[in-house]
């Protein structure tokens, strides 16, 4: 039986780009089964539109289920509930101020249809402005993604690659609805995004594609967005302080860690391990304290034990827990 497929779509204040969006879904080589809409508040013209633009879709065929939260929930839980609303067996998340490239549904849907155990699929992303005119960098490109770090992915080895950082982008991901059961709701401290990705890995079922498979619209509303960082952007995060930033990635960590032993005889016991590894890193980094000179033999003996290497961004986490305050 084909799998049948629902677009995630949440929006809030976005009347400006979703025509274009929505444009997009329609020119599909295979169209959705269903379109999932949850507004977050919208106080724009968002709703009119999308009521519009639903009877476009109903007029293909498409089921389109369109609602409004009475407050604002943010992104992350207005994606999760989102996520419950769909019916769809694959569910693929939708950003308002994209557009898909005609063949994005039928090349993930390819995948998922072909590989039962796929879980969650990821891919690259074409950048553009505002205008829509091509950006010098795609995503993964941005995200300095290595050919090493996919090689690894499409080994079955994707939970290592993303403990170390996240590279699976919420615009570009595709999902087995089944997943939700083992995934929601979302660790505290994490974006829906990674964190499916992440549950999916442990899970032994993530993925990801080299091509774009979208126009990823940068511009001065992202909520995330993904710009090329210069010099001073750098540099202005190598000082900012550290005590909360390594707080913060402890209590990822843990919730993580909770949700995989809650998950025990679906995910590898070795997952767990290495979860566990890079919280005793993360605890040794919070414990260096004190002025940066303090910090410079605690740091190299960390980084002599090679954890900088496999749960942080190598020299550059070193050369941060060196210069920064706290």
């Amino acid at each position: 039986m084909p799998l049948s497929t629902s677009v995630v779509l949440c929006t809030y204040n976005g009347a400006r780009f979703l025509a274009a969006l929505w444009e997009s879904l329609l020119r599909q080589s295979r169209l959705p089964d269903e379109i999932v809409v949850r507004d977050d508040a919208s106080t724009d013209a968002t709703l009119d539109l999308l009521e519009n633009l639903g009877r476009a879709a109903a007029e293909r065929g498409i089921r389109v289920r369109i609602s409004r939260n009475p407050h604002n929930i943010g992104y992350v839980a207005n994606f999760e509930a989102a996520l419950q609303d769909a019916a769809g067996d694959v569910l693929l998340l939708c950003d308002q101020d994209d557009a898909w490239h005609p063949g994005k549904l039928d090349t993930q849907l390819t995948e998922f249809s072909r590989r039962p155990s796929l879980q969650l699929l990821c891919g690259n992303a074409r950048r553009v402005d505002e205008a829509g005119r091509h950006l010098r960098l795609s995503l993964f490109d941005v995200l300095r993604v290595t050919a090493g770090e996919t090689k690894r992915i499409h080994e079955g080895k994707g939970f290592e690659v993303l403990l170390r950082r996240s590279l699976a982008t919420g615009a570009t991901i595709a999902l087995r609805r089944s997943l939700l059961d083992d995934a929601l709701p979302v660790g505290a401290g994490w974006v829906h995004d990674e964190w499916l990705a992440i549950v999916a890995a442990a899970l032994g079922g993530f993925d990801c594609l080299e091509s774009a498979l979208i126009d990823y619209r940068q511009h001065d509303a992202n909520q995330i967005g993904m710009p090329e960082r210069g010099l001073a952007e750098k540099w202005a995060d190598l000082l900012k302080p550290r005590a909360a930033m390594i707080d913060a990635l402890i209590r990822r960590e843990e919730a993580l860690l909770d949700r995989l032993r809650t998950l025990a005889g679906k995910v590898s016991s070795a997952h767990c391990a290495l979860v566990a590894e890079k919280l005793a890193h993360l605890r040794t980094r919070q414990a260096m304290r004190g002025m940066p000179w303090s910090r410079f033999v605690p740091v190299l003996r960390e980084a002599a034990s090679g954890r900088y290497r496999r749960y942080a961004s190598g020299w550059r986490s070193a050369l941060r827990d060196l210069a920064r305050r706290g």
